[in-house]
């Protein structure tokens, strides 16, 4: 299992259309592809304009094959086009079950 934290500084005047014309459209499409078990945003406390993704995937194969996807990329370039800084992605498996 792999745990997927992307962080994401978009330009504050473009936040809302993140939300707006990314998020809330592909969310369930990202939930339900396959090998995807969980994926949810945050929001910075104190700076809005930077978020956080972060998913569960059945492994690094599952991952790969979504990020190979048309989902991800019309998704990575419309988010992409409203960033203020690179975005940012750790892999991460719990060594502790």
């Amino acid at each position: 299992m792999i745990k997927r934290f992307v962080k994401l500084t978009f330009r504050p005047e473009a936040t809302q259309a993140f939300l707006d014309d990314v998020f809330e459209p592909s969310k369930e499409r990202i939930r339900a592809f396959p090998g995807c078990q969980h994926m949810e945003l945050l929001r910075h406390t104190e700076l809005p304009n930077v978020m956080f993704t972060f998913s569960i995937w059945d492994s690094e194969e599952a991952l790969d094959n979504y990020r190979q996807s048309d989902l991800f990329r019309d998704t990575w370039a419309k988010t992409k086009a409203l960033f203020a800084e690179k975005a940012e992605a750790w892999s991460m498996e719990n060594i502790n079950e």
